[in-house]
């Protein structure tokens, strides 16, 4: 198929307009018949792995590093995935094309398939691989201008030994709970630590720090997910020179921090200024999280496969 062009367009007049096609067990499916069974262990037990791409200017962002972080997590819960990684991959583009994106989040979700009502997943005949694309905006733009403020919240990340956090799972109760903590402190984002104490990542992004000149990240050890963007920001600071870091970080390095900024698919580059009360530095986005900023934007703009 070719590109975009004559494609049905999502936006229409008033309440009109063409329904969004999903895919979903190997063909295109308008919105409201894409359904899975209520049998699903992906509904009933949270069994099943996803990933949220983005889209920029006609081009999927690091869709070959998504993919592959999906049969990854795939095989770490022995969930066969009936596609290879280019059937996916193509399927994805596909999805865009169809509905017209060029600019746009897609979730990529697999489900253990229907089952029984036990835990077995064996009984589990036919993996269901779900494609949606649309558009989101996770904060408002002022975020991005003014900065956030965040909370730490008492719900611990998952222990590597339960629910591994490398593992981008369908069962995100763990960051759900982390974030209902965080809206009843009246903040949008939280920080949560692991087991030990230490700063693990956010409810839905990593976490990053400059402190005298040095970008400083939780390595994954401490529960941090491999987060796409996160690489992409570690690239941007080795062009830039920016020495990099991994240390365990507690609480009192990130309220002494120089400047902090949270990374996520959805979110991108978010400027931190507040963290338990305390102002980050003079409380106003940093310089250098401008300059990461920009540059993930233009690299995203830039790269990344065609659609």
């Amino acid at each position: 198929m070719g590109k975009t062009e004559g494609l049905p367009r999502r936006k229409g007049w008033g309440n009109l307009r063409r329904p969004m096609k999903v895919f979903i067990d190997g063909k295109f499916v308008d919105e409201k018949k894409a359904v899975v069974s209520v049998f699903d262990h992906g509904l009933l037990y949270g069994d099943g792995v996803f990933e949220g791409i983005r889209a920029y200017n006609g081009r999927v962002f690091k869709l070959k590093e998504h993919v592959e972080r999906l049969f990854f997590s795939a095989k770490a819960i022995l969930l066969k995935i009936p596609m290879s990684q280019k059937a996916v991959a193509d399927a994805v583009r596909e999805t865009c094309r169809r509905n017209g994106i060029r600019d746009g989040y897609i979730r990529l979700v697999v489900t253990r398939g229907a089952g029984t009502l036990g835990l077995d997943p064996n009984r589990c005949k036919n993996p269901q691989v779900i494609i949606i694309a649309d558009k989101i905006q996770l904060y408002p733009k002022a975020f991005y201008e003014k900065g956030l403020d965040i909370v730490t919240v008492p719900t611990t990340r998952n222990h590597p030994n339960a629910v591994n956090p490398a593992i981008k799972s369908l069962n995100y109760l763990n960051n759900i709970l982390a974030k209902i903590e965080a809206i009843n402190a009246g903040c949008i984002e939280a920080i949560m630590l692991n087991a030990e104490g230490f700063v693990a990542e956010c409810t839905g992004d990593n976490i990053f720090m400059m402190k005298n000149g040095r970008l400083l990240t939780p390595p994954f050890a401490a529960g941090a997910l491999q987060g796409i963007t996160r690489g992409v920001v570690l690239d941007i600071a080795g062009d830039m020179g920016v020495e990099v870091a991994e240390p365990n970080l507690t609480r009192y390095d990130l309220f002494n921090a120089d400047e902090c900024f949270i990374t996520g698919t959805a979110a991108e580059v978010v400027p931190v200024v507040k963290i338990d009360g305390r102002l980050v530095a003079n409380g106003r986005p940093g310089k250098m999280t401008k300059k990461f900023m920009a540059a993930y934007h233009e690299v995203a703009n830039q790269t990344g496969e065609e659609i």
